[in-house]
């Protein structure tokens, strides 16, 4: 089957699909069929936390309509396979953070796949932090990614909620994607829009809007129903002429300053109530 065929086999079969939901669809299996051969490594995952196995690819592709029907039942049968030699080991591997992606079907380069196969402690699936200028500041931010997830309601008031992913039933924060790992996902309940939040993190200007505008991409084709709208938000401390410039040309990105405030004194600031320090975001 070629790929106009595939296409309108999919709009037949699915005429309820929306343009967008019927390419992901497309993608999916032409990738399947097209791009998975003989001798690939392949990881089965439960969810976005856990390894379910781990096989190597025998054949080709093939569609069985009723070959695990005994299985599944009727009406309920996946009739596309590939058949696989599997792995002793890893076999329901649990992750304390999400480290696969949306989709159902993508690639991961070898480096990525040996840190979750032997590293009890993976993250994300996405390279090492590059292009950092200002390392103090990266460190810094590190730290006010918790604190703004944290306190999240009193810094944007209502205006932000933090995302809610419905399959892991966990929140936003480092927020694993096969395009790299979100700092921040929120949704911004007035336009229903869903939000990537980036720290600046010390890095390059031009390497941050770039990389907001790639989650900000991934989010629309793999999280929003029709027509929702995606923004982002660039979290940084000092005021940058390159940043500026570079979201001159860009829309639905915004900018968010943040000041630290921290002082030593001889003695307590009151003899009452502590007093807490007002999380602030302008």
């Amino acid at each position: 089957m070629d790929e106009a065929a595939l296409r309108a086999a999919i709009q037949d079969t699915y005429p309820e699909y929306a343009p967008q939901t019927a390419t992901l669809s497309f993608n999916m299996l032409w990738s399947f069929y097209h791009a998975i051969q003989p001798g690939d490594i392949v990881i089965a995952r439960r969810g976005r936390k856990r390894i379910a196995g781990v096989g190597t690819v025998k054949g080709s592709a093939y569609h069985s309509a009723t070959k695990n029907r005994d299985a599944t039942g009727t009406g309920r049968e996946y009739p596309n396979h590939i058949d696989l030699t599997w792995h002793d080991t890893p076999r329901d591997k649990e992750f304390p953070n999400m480290v696969f992606g949306m989709q159902t079907l993508y690639e991961i380069k070898e480096q990525l796949f040996t840190e979750l196969v032997q590293d009890p402690g993976a993250r994300a699936l996405e390279p090492p932090e590059e292009g950092v200028e200002d390392q103090a500041e990266f460190a810094l931010e590190k730290y006010l990614e918790d604190f703004i997830v944290t306190n999240f309601e009193a810094i944007f008031r209502g205006e932000l909620v933090l995302y809610q992913d419905p399959e892991e039933n966990v929140i936003g924060q480092q927020y694993g994607t096969e395009a790299g790992t979100i700092d921040i996902l929120a949704k911004e309940p007035v336009t229903n829009a869903i939000v990537v939040i980036e720290l600046k993190k010390g890095r390059e200007s031009d390497r941050v809007v770039g990389q907001t505008l790639r989650y900000m991409g991934w989010v629309a084709e793999n999280l929003c129903t029709e027509g929702q709208p995606v923004k982002g938000i660039i979290v940084c401390r000092d005021a940058d002429s390159r940043l500026t410039y570079a979201l001159k040309m860009t829309s639905g990105i915004s900018v968010k300053y943040y000041r630290v405030d921290f002082k030593l004194g001889d003695a307590p600031l009151s003899q009452g109530t502590p007093s807490r320090p007002t999380p602030r975001c302008s």
